[in-house]
């Protein structure tokens, strides 16, 4: 599953009923993620580091998933969707990998707007480098 056109596909099959675009990359500027230009660079990175991360157990199987995370959704491949796109392709992540899916914050029911900012804090911290509270966010 750590392949550009499975991710692509993903996307297709998820939003494809909605958006006509759907599992193709953004060709514009957005207010969040790098610019559309480095996605195909930034991409193949990512997948090519998080097979690394696998293969030489580089961080637990938890911490691989939340690290692939938060690097989707910095890329931003997509217009739009790519949110739960990337909760989907790292819950299949985790899946191959033999472990759980995550809970993503979902212990919060009653106040949704309250688990969002928390979501949004902790990939803000991860884009500081500080992976702890993003992975304490998905975790049970």
């Amino acid at each position: 599953m750590l392949d550009e056109r499975f991710l692509r596909n993903l996307h297709k099959r998820m939003l494809g009923r909605v958006w006509r675009w759907a599992g193709k990359s953004r060709k514009s500027g957005k207010n969040i993620g790098i610019d559309a230009y480095r996605i195909p660079t930034e991409l193949r990175q990512l997948l090519d580091d998080c097979r690394y991360w696998i293969e030489n157990a580089t961080y637990e199987p938890d911490e691989i998933a939340t690290r692939f995370h938060h690097r989707l959704v910095w890329i931003h491949i997509f217009p739009n969707g790519n949110g739960p796109h990337a909760h989907l392709a790292t819950d299949l992540l985790l899946a191959a990998m033999g472990r759980p899916r995550f809970s993503w914050g979902r212990e919060n029911l009653i106040d949704a707007s309250e688990t969002r900012d928390a979501y949004i804090a902790a990939l803000r911290a991860a884009d500081s480098h500080d992976i702890n509270p993003l992975l304490e966010f998905v975790q049970p």
